[in-house]
């Protein structure tokens, strides 16, 4: 497997054109306002355009959609007689999760805007993910797709049910292949391997390449190249990302953050929790505080969390609340700040967050908090990376350094007016009951009837049937309804005669 690695990065001064790509794919990406090629997107096309398999490698917000994607569109509308647009899949794009096969459909729309089949028609992009109805995605495939991007699990379920013809791809792509190696998705990558022509060309984009994604691609790739847009001697995070570290009390979390989401110049913010509830408290708290915020997390139902994405992404809202298994795949290149309002568990999980900030040759701010009890799992991700914050600040709302350092006006307070709308709770699909780390609060049938003095709330004295004054309202019983089991019935102390002495109980 040979590399080929850049010593340093050069401004690119080639367009998209010089590289000899099709002028309607040069018209349509011109029209999006882009016109000259990142680095990998320069290294890979020469390589891509010729048919060989190649393994990318490069840092998240690089422009690795672009590099696979402008090839691959380019490839199946030129390759000929042979293997002509029919309707039949040429391509295949395999992504570990809904929002990036979200975001690559939408970005190889709009490469192909102005490319047609042979027969007129236009070329077609179809997205495969689950979270979503069988139906409509099975019409799109019958009505034809020259193009499939999707998730592993669902597309090896419409394969196998016969809705998704994998025997004439010509092209296929795995994109952000160490996500989907964390995310257990290999087993069902190398089934649909299984299934694809040999003939064909093979394409593997990561951000890092552990040994398995190493493994997987000497199986099933044939000589790749390994190209790396970026100096051997690299950090593994932005260069362009400015990074505080504090430490944090958990009390004064979402004051502090608060504090942070007023800071001068702050536009689009990511803030990440590792937990869903977390993520959602977070939200309703910030809300409640008068920011414009949604969540995105594995609770929500899936057009609950496009719909967050969605407003994300028009600056309808200005704060996204995520977990990392959700935000994997959420590509937006003018995120100022990303905010760790709990660390990650690993250091490769640091780099994901910290690089949806300083995208597209922007700069970007990313602050993390860490609680007392994080400072073990901290100082390993510090030593990973070598970041050299081994020992962060202890921190607080009003702690003046923050203020200096993020550029905050010192007259901040923690709200900044009405509280905004709830964001978007938890709307259960089929299938995902049960799996809320917040279970809904049952609904109370009793009542509770004792008052002080052992008196009751209607001024009866408490029947010694009752247990600690929570007995059961009127006509209802402890036994279940319908079981044969008779109602407890309840005791009641006999009456004494006027002016009769109470009984004396007497042991035996």
């Amino acid at each position: 497997m040979t590399s080929f690695i850049t010593p340093d990065l050069p401004e690119p001064k080639a367009t998209f054109a010089d590289l000899g790509i099709r002028a309607e794919i040069v018209r349509a990406l011109g029209e999006k306002g882009i016109e000259y090629p990142f680095a990998i997107q320069e290294l890979t096309l020469p390589l891509a355009l010729t048919g060989d398999d190649l393994i990318g490698q490069a840092r998240t917000g690089m422009g690795k959609t672009f590099a696979f994607g402008v090839p691959l569109l380019q490839r199946i509308t030129t390759s000929g007689p042979d293997r002509p647009l029919n309707g039949t899949p040429r391509a295949l794009i395999v992504v570990p999760t809904r929002e990036l096969c979200l975001q690559v459909h939408g970005d190889l729309s709009d490469a192909a805007k102005y490319l047609n089949a042979e027969d007129g028609r236009p070329l077609s992009v179809v997205s495969i993910y689950g979270g979503r109805p069988y139906e409509p995605q099975v019409e799109a495939l019958r009505a034809g797709a020259d193009v499939v991007v999707g998730t592993p699990g669902r597309l090896l379920d419409l394969a196998q049910q016969g809705h998704l013809q994998l025997g004439g791809l010509s092209v296929l792509v795995l994109d952000e292949a160490d996500e989907m190696l964390d995310l257990g998705f290999l087993p069902d990558i190398e089934r649909i391997l299984r299934q694809i022509p040999d003939e064909r060309q093979s394409m593997l984009f990561s951000a890092t390449m552990p040994d398995p994604i190493i493994t997987l691609a000497r199986t099933f790739m044939n000589q790749p190249t390994h190209i790396r847009a970026e100096a051997p001697h690299s950090s593994a995070v932005h260069d362009s990302t400015t990074q505080f570290v504090y430490r944090a009390h958990a009390l004064d979390k979402v004051e502090l953050v608060s504090r942070v989401l007023q800071a001068r110049g702050r536009g689009a913010t990511m803030i990440f929790t590792r937990t869903k509830r977390t993520a959602q408290k977070v939200a309703d708290e910030l809300a409640e505080r008068g920011f414009a915020v949604g969540a995105v997390h594995g609770d929500l139902g899936q057009i609950a969390r496009e719909k967050a994405l969605k407003q994300f992404r028009s600056g309808a809202i200005d704060v996204l609340v995520a977990t990392d298994v959700a935000a994997r795949g959420i590509d937006i290149d003018d995120i100022t700040h990303v905010i760790n309002y709990q660390i990650p568990e690993d250091e490769q999980a640091y780099v994901h967050r910290i690089g949806r900030t300083g995208r597209a040759g922007k700069t970007g701010i990313a602050v993390t908090l860490v609680d007392w009890d994080e400072l073990p799992r901290w100082t390993m991700i510090d030593k990973a990376l070598g970041l050299s914050y081994p020992e962060p600040a202890e921190t607080y709302s009003n702690s003046p350094h923050i203020y200096v350092d993020l550029d905050i006006p010192t007259d901040t307070t923690g709200r900044i007016g009405a509280p905004k709308k709830s964001p978007v709770k938890r709307s259960p699909s089929v299938g995902d009951r049960g799996s809320s780390d917040q279970a809904p609060a049952r609904k109370s049938t009793r009542q509770r009837r004792r008052t002080r003095g052992g008196q009751s709330a209607t001024g009866h004295s408490v029947t010694n049937g009752e247990t600690d004054g929570s007995a059961a309202p009127e006509g209802a019983s402890d036994a279940p309804s319908g079981d044969g089991t008779r109602a407890r019935r309840r005791r009641r102390r006999p009456r004494k005669a006027a002016g009769a002495e109470a009984p004396v109980a007497t042991a035996n």
